[in-house]
């Protein structure tokens, strides 16, 4: 037995007397929710090496930090200390590993007694830090002596041998050039 379709006011009817459901909410955002858990964690573990990175130089020193950059922080179970994996570029790696019981000794002044325990290093390019960006770089080529102090170098390595001779001049040069700028300051 074959059914008949309603009529179209049959449908407006039908139609009229169903509730429809609302349309579903969207899902709360988890960021809000998380924020204080993250909060609680943070306090309770402590801070990890996003803390390191901006006084990386101060920690380590200026040689260490153009080599190096802290990755990542990872924490001790049971109150032991955690590891500091380092980014270190590729033949500074055998400096930073014999320098290994100083850096972790700077870290913990810096973090707390006991944070860290370890080094991992993780060789692999190091991008400079925005500090070191910034820095002018001091000019390659000192300026020019004046000519009399020139000539009297010239008479100071002209006893020398004539291999030794233009190697002493760009010294003497260097030295003076250099002793010049300081007594401007």
């Amino acid at each position: 037995m074959r059914r008949t379709l309603p009529t179209e006011a049959e449908v407006r009817e039908i139609l009229s007397r169903r509730k429809t459901r609302p349309a579903p909410r969207p899902a709360p955002k988890a960021g809000r929710h998380l924020q204080g858990l993250v909060k609680g964690l943070d306090e309770k573990f402590g801070r990890g090496a996003g803390a390191l990175e901006p006084r990386w130089r101060e920690i380590v020193g200026d040689q260490l930090a153009r080599v190096t950059r802290p990755q990542k922080l990872i924490k001790g179970r049971g109150g032991s200390g955690g590891v500091l994996e380092l980014r270190v570029a590729g033949p500074a790696a055998l400096l930073v590993q014999h320098q290994s019981a100083e850096i972790l000794s700077r870290v913990n002044l810096f973090l707390g007694a006991g944070s860290v325990d370890k080094l991992r290093i993780a060789q692999g390019p190091v991008k400079p830090s925005a500090e070191a960006a910034s820095k002018p770089r001091r000019p390659s080529k000192p300026p020019p002596l004046p000519a009399e102090t020139e000539a009297e170098l010239a008479r100071a390595v002209e006893p020398a041998p004539e291999g030794l001779k233009a190697a002493l001049q760009k010294l003497g040069r260097a030295v003076l050039g250099e002793s010049r700028d300081h007594s401007r300051r």
